[in-house]
């Protein structure tokens, strides 16, 4: 169990120490059910949680023998099975004992393994893994918008249709505007939180979702509340004036930094689920899943440990807890409460448990997931290789130097393209204007191959753009700002950078050995650069004659939701943006397969570019 002072605002609870509550104390001392000088753990409460899940269906996207969603299950159901046992009851735990199940949200990406879900007659493989889990309460996360509201509907239903009862939790987000989500949330499946009964004890629940949500996602008429604080407060509040004792918020903030800053304004939360970072928190003995490694507490500077501490609006220390992502690790919270519902202790066990599939902790696949879940996933994504999106009368060039972060390449053109494509056809149904130009930041596109002439198979277009990354449109930049954006893309010239801009419905020339510009983090300028001397639109419009800006109307700017919130320092400083509902590889793909007909050619995607780019040095 912990040494932190948990709840040093409270009358008088004993000061729990390491030494008096580890697992090696002494047998003759250890008494399940009482704690250090005596103080009695009237009930033990473990939390078995996740978050991040992100339709990795299949397996860790770096080490295939861990993780994935039959394993992943089977896991949680022994956990849940051992710790709901008195017989698991530790000195000082209470053999008065439940186990809640809860996800903090993002239950899936774009991807190969999502794609799998949108095949006509295909079900909606997360939802049946998720309702397989038995989770007892789910936080919205942000991903769960990127195709809309009414494709998260499409889920919720799936999961209810699969046996899933879990309520989706959010005190911040209002769904009244949107009509099928309405409709859910009416039916009590979407609510701000929700009471848990686990052997006669009430757990209360609070969901809560990033006040970023409208900019990184597509919530569309779901509105957030602003003031993040007062909508979780006011929650908890409700919970605790209906005499709910043990309160758990479940977040999805981006990260776990977040969760800290807003416990620093609560009161009453004993403990906190987080997610959207994909921190590891784990001790120095933790078995971990090869390749990943603890990370680093930005406060600190030590390894985060599980759980990370930190003092509420009272003073009274809240563990604050995340298991990373991709389903592979259940994350094990085990605390003590006194009879009066004060947290007194976590156990040490508590911590990461990792999803193996191989050595002494490796789990047997969940039968009914890997056959109904894992087996067709895994045969449509094999499928992808044979799938053939188009074929390329050319090779095509996505290696990163020489290549995409350095100069125009056929592959830089193709996929700008396709997001300026993906731009144009969306801009009605999202209500913005349609885009003129698109700017492709060069480090997006990660193959750093050159794709061979003959076939494009599917699996090819998420390996040149595999990042989540939304299509997003900035209406009606001012000309000044546009040349500034293509000032920053050939800023680090001759360097190979990721922020090197392919572009599509515009061509410039740069010279690489006059004024770089310089920007802060803000994106303001502090040194104007002088590289871009001529730019002009498709249709011949001209934008920059000998290095100035030509008057002229605004322009509106396809480009991923990376780089139009500041990613790369793409200097939008803050201009609006809308994501209109298309991930970065299904733009490409699409555009492949309806634009292009399934052909590219060497006319329109020659080697070497199509002279959109020209470096005048």
């Amino acid at each position: 169990m912990s040494d932190h002072p948990l709840r040093r605002a409270a009358a008088p609870v004993a000061l729990l120490t390491a030494a008096a509550l580890t697992a090696g104390a002494s047998p003759a001392a250890a008494d399940p059910g009482r704690g250090p000088g005596g103080h009695k753990a009237d009930y033990t409460l473990t939390v078995l949680h996740a978050n991040d899940l992100e339709s990795a269906l299949l397996g860790a996207p770096a080490d295939p023998d861990y993780g994935g969603a039959a394993r992943f299950t089977s896991l949680v159901e022994d956990l849940r099975a051992e710790e709901s046992s008195p017989r698991a009851a530790r000195p000082g735990e209470s053999k008065r004992r439940g186990v809640v199940t809860l996800s903090s949200g993002d239950m899936y990406l774009a991807g190969p393994e999502l794609s799998a879900a949108r095949q006509e007659g295909a079900p909606f493989y997360d939802a049946v893994a998720a309702a397989h889990t038995d989770w007892d309460a789910i936080a919205f996360g942000n991903h769960e918008f990127d195709f809309g509201p009414d494709f998260y509907a499409d889920y919720i239903e799936a999961y209810r249709d699969a046996g899933g009862e879990a309520p989706f939790l959010s005190a911040n987000a209002d769904v009244s505007g949107e009509e099928r989500l309405a409709e859910l949330a009416g039916e009590g499946a979407i609510v701000p939180s929700t009471i848990l009964r686990e052997r006669g004890e009430e757990i209360g629940v609070v969901g809560a979702i990033t006040p970023e949500l409208p900019s990184i996602s597509s919530p569309r008429d779901v509105t957030i509340d602003p003031d993040l604080r007062a909508s979780v407060q006011g929650a908890v509040d409700d919970l605790t004036d209906d005499g709910v004792d043990k309160v758990i918020l479940l977040s999805h903030l981006q990260g776990i930094g977040n969760e800290r800053a807003l416990v620093r304004e609560l009161r009453d939360v004993d403990i906190v689920i987080a997610g959207g970072g994909g921190e590891v928190q784990a001790g120095p003995d933790t078995p971990l899943v090869p390749g990943d490694t603890v990370t680093e507490d930005p406060e600190t500077g030590e390894p985060m440990g599980y759980p990370l501490w930190v003092d509420d609006s009272g003073g009274v220390q809240v563990p604050v807890v995340q298991a990373n992502s991709d389903y592979k690790y259940v994350g094990r919270l085990v605390a003590d409460f006194d009879s009066d519902g004060e947290l007194i202790g976590v156990a040490d066990r508590s911590g990461p448990v990792r999803v193996s599939g191989t050595g002494g902790d490796a789990v047997e696949p969940h039968p009914a997931v890997q056959k109904e879940v894992h087996e067709p996933v895994q045969a449509y994504v094999d499928d992808l290789a044979e799938q053939v999106a188009a074929d390329s009368e050319v090779p095509l060039d996505g290696v990163r130097d020489p290549g995409v972060r350095t100069r125009e390449t056929n592959l830089g053109n193709l996929v700008a393209d396709a997001v300026l494509a993906a731009g144009r056809a969306k801009a009605g149904e999202y209500g913005v204007p349609e885009p003129q130009i698109a700017l492709q930041n060069g480090g997006g596109i990660r193959n750093n191959s050159v794709i061979p002439s003959g076939p494009v198979s599917e699996l090819d277009t998420f390996s040149i753009v595999p990042f989540t990354n939304q299509v997003a449109v900035v209406p009606e930049i001012p000309r000044a700002q546009v040349k500034e954006l293509l000032e920053n893309g050939v800023s680090r010239m001759p360097a190979a950078d990721g922020r090197f801009a392919q572009v599509a419905g515009v061509s410039f020339d740069y010279d690489a050995s006059r004024t770089a510009q310089e920007l802060d983090d803000e994106g303001n300028v502090l040194t104007e650069g002088e590289r871009v001397r001529e730019a002009e639109l498709a249709d011949g419009t001209p934008i920059v004659r000998d290095g100035e800006m030509v008057d002229g109307p605004p322009i509106t700017v396809a480009t991923v939701d990376f780089s139009a919130a500041g990613g790369d320092q793409y200097p939008f400083r803050g201009a609006d943006y809308t994501v209109v509902g298309t991930v970065h590889q299904q733009a490409l793909s699409e555009y492949l397969r309806e634009d292009l007909d399934g052909t590219v050619t060497a006319e329109d995607y020659p080697e070497g570019g199509a002279g959109r780019i020209t470096r005048l040095d």
